[in-house]
């Protein structure tokens, strides 16, 4: 298990632009994160949310600025980091079952044309079992509920081994059971020292969740603890001065 070292710094981003064809996606996006930290990157749609973690994992080429993991390049840095998709950009069509997806966290620790072995899959049912999946392993994918769907992602996630996680939106479409089971092994977690990035769009929950969050519309309007930049002033830069914030929201930044 890892120890949580909070000062040093996870990931560091500087001067980070990146264009969709001639407009700008994010401008000038410039933030450090200590390890250890859950941390939510919020904004309202459009913002820039997602281009932010894709930029991070290099599934966007930015138009400039660096990003550093632990103070490395990310090509040096991919075995420590794991993605964790939105569910409506996978095709659950595709014929494979749940134990099947689970073991493709592994591949990058086996290596090129390597099959799992007996241990691969014991950790494989390790892995669902924290999710509580482990009597779906032979199920196919595409009979799995939103949330079902979600757990069998991070049980994919966790057989990386990794130090960082990128989650978008992992709490869309999912029933309240899977969303506390969630929260629940984002604790675990963190008490090992993981860094976890999650794109999030409930305000309301942003409190409880997160204890850093980078709030984003195209500029970085606020990076920094919850409890210090999740006010009300930084929500009306990112959302616009007519929000109207939700009761529970408010009552959280009235505390």
């Amino acid at each position: 298990m890892n120890k949580p070292y909070h000062h040093e710094i996870a990931v560091s981003v500087e001067h980070l632009t990146v264009h969709y064809g001639q407009a700008p996606v994010l401008w000038e996006v410039t933030f450090a994160i200590p390890a250890g930290q859950t941390i939510g990157i919020i904004g309202p749609n459009g913002a820039g949310k997602s281009s932010l973690l894709k930029a991070m994992m290099g599934m966007v080429k930015p138009t400039s600025g660096n990003i550093a993991f632990f103070g490395s390049p990310l090509k040096t840095a991919l075995a420590r980091i794991a993605y964790i998709p939105q569910r409506t950009s996978v095709d659950w069509d595709f014929p494979i079952c749940v134990l099947e997806v689970v073991l493709m966290g592994r591949y990058r620790k086996l290596g090129f044309l390597k099959w799992p072995k007996k241990k691969d899959k014991e950790l494989a049912m390790e892995a669902l079992k924290k999710v509580g999946m482990e009597s779906f392993f032979n199920r196919h994918i595409n009979q799995l509920s939103g949330g079902q769907q979600q757990r069998v992602f991070l049980a994919r996630a966790l057989l990386q081994e990794v130090d960082i996680y990128f989650m978008d939106e992992p709490f869309s479409g999912v029933d309240m059971a899977t969303e506390k089971m969630i929260i629940a092994l984002f604790h675990e977690l963190k008490k090992e020292g993981k860094t976890l990035f999650i794109v999030h769009h409930d305000l309301a929950t942003v409190s409880q969740y997160f204890d850093w969050i980078i709030l984003l519309n195209t500029c970085l309007i606020a990076s920094g603890l919850t409890q210090e930049v999740f006010n009300e002033e930084n929500l009306k830069r990112a959302y616009g001065k007519g929000t109207v914030l939700l009761d529970e929201t408010k009552k959280q930044l009235n505390r």
